[in-house]
């Protein structure tokens, strides 16, 4: 019998061989991702391995998908539950300051820290909002509803496949086959061809609502592996002559410790795709919808941390609105400097990152009790904080990533042909869609947290919780 997780690593590692022989420069990213985390563990040693095992983030990876529909998006939850993969986070990419997507996501991952430490794949998932008329008027809508009714995305025998491993938490042999088979076909990128006088009004919405809805199937849009230094990524893939988006996504590269989840990709490419016209002829033509995209992952802020991280956000748009684009970077770095802790050791005392605690056996007796709130007990050397790992996604990054490939394209996003009591979206709503709840990432953190304090010992368990501090 195969446990879900080995499913899970045997359907990552699939998907990444399929969507290489589609998009080589995925290949190119992967190879050149593993070569810069080799050369940071070989100059940063276990340091390197602070946030991770060379050997997790080497097999790391997370994926995209998009769907048209609540009925699709609840078997999408099928397939993705037989691998041991949660619904976690809500994020909402209609209304951020890098451009409105007509879309809502969730991502699919591990939620127990065996099960990430076994295999951490990801899935951002995004849904089409269909009755948002901000995007779609009436005719477009109602001819969307029907085309995505009439479409199916999972054969049968995958989704009743992935019940019985979502329910028994594992598969036979011969079942684990067959079912990564179904899997991994049901992502690959159609050979059918796109009717171009469907496909045009959508594309004029947007890009991302065309490669939705525009075609009868769904595919993976990108795979993303994991690097210890996304800077160092980002200058060897323009050396070997890929064309990167204009910027890194998320917080800045500076001297303080990484929080959160930064991102870079190269541009959308052009792929050769079968287009037929309104007389019933096909002809060879190309679309960009599809990237190659790359993460490093930081610690996990707290509610606190991520109410500072949006603050700075906004103070680099004020202090860089009217300087050059290429001098933003050095503004947030700025930023980052004057109002974000410079040590793990500062983001702890002031519970702005997650991290778990653990008591320091060797500590030298000095007859002193233990203090009583945890950055004393941090300062005094009486326990020490590792860090977790931010598992989850940032909204603003993921638009941008979006954003930027579009532009790449020519198409734009547009808005404003009113609003609909049914274009209201949240996290309960999509939990409803789908049958199953979309998880609280700050919950998740914060047990994992609360997890390694009751273990302590009662004498170095803190009973004062430390006190957040705003921007200085």
């Amino acid at each position: 019998m195969v446990e879900q997780w080995r499913l899970r690593a045997g359907f990552a590692e699939r998907l990444s061989r399929m969507y290489g022989r589609e998009v080589p420069a995925y290949t190119t990213l992967v190879d050149v991702s593993r070569e810069v985390n080799e050369d940071v563990l070989r100059k940063r040693g276990a340091d390197a391995e602070r946030l991770g095992s060379i050997g997790r983030v080497t097999a790391e990876r997370h994926g995209a998908i998009r769907v048209g529909t609540p009925r699709e998006l609840r078997q999408v939850g099928r397939v993705f539950g037989a691998l041991g993969m949660h619904p976690v986070g809500f994020y909402d990419l209609r209304d951020t300051t890098t451009g409105a997507l007509p879309i809502v996501s969730t991502a699919f991952r591990p939620v127990d820290e065996d099960e990430l430490a076994h295999n951490p794949f990801r899935v951002f998932t995004s849904m089409l909002t269909v009755s948002d008329a901000r995007f779609f008027d009436d005719g477009l809508s109602a001819r969307l509803d029907t085309f995505l009714a009439g479409r199916e995305l999972f054969p049968p025998e995958l989704l009743a496949l992935a019940d019985r491993a979502e329910a028994e938490r594992e598969l036979s042999g011969a079942d684990t086959e067959r079912f990564l088979e179904l899997a991994v076909r049901s992502f690959e990128l159609s050979a059918e061809p796109i009717d171009e006088d469907w496909y045009a009004p959508l594309e004029r919405v947007s890009a991302v609502a065309a490669d939705i809805g525009g075609v009868r199937s769904t595919h993976i849009n990108h795979l993303t592996p994991r690097v210890l230094d996304i800077d160092e990524l980002y200058r060897r893939m323009t050396e070997r002559g890929i064309e990167m988006i204009d910027t890194i996504q998320g917080p800045p590269h500076w001297a303080g410790p990484d929080v959160l989840l930064r991102q870079t990709s190269f541009r959308a490419l052009a792929e050769p795709r079968a287009l037929r016209a309104a007389d019933g002829s096909v002809r060879r033509g190309a679309l960009r919808v599809r990237f190659g995209e790359v993460e490093a992952r930081g610690i996990a802020l707290t509610r606190e941390g991520r109410v500072l991280y949006d603050r700075l956000l906004g103070l680099v748009d004020e202090r860089a609105v009217s300087r050059p684009r290429a001098e933003r970077a050095a503004v947030a770095r700025t930023v980052w400097a004057e109002h974000l802790p410079a040590t793990e050791h500062d983001l702890a005392a002031r519970d702005l990152g997650f991290f778990t605690y653990h008591a320091v056996p060797d500590r030298p007796a000095d007859g002193r009790r233990p203090p009583t709130d945890l950055g004393g007990l941090l300062a005094g050397g009486w326990l020490r904080a590792e860090p977790i790992v931010y598992e989850d996604f940032l909204p603003r990054s993921a638009a941008g990533i979006f954003h930027s490939n579009l532009d790449a394209t020519g198409s734009g996003e547009s808005a404003g042909h009113g609003d609909r009591e049914s274009a209201a979206y949240d996290a309960d709503r999509l939990s409803g869609a789908m049958g199953r709840d979309v998880l609280d990432p700050f919950a998740l953190y914060e047990r994992q947290r609360d997890r390694s304090l009751a273990v302590l010992p009662r004498a170095l368990r803190p009973t004062r919780a430390p006190r957040p501090q705003g921007a200085s």
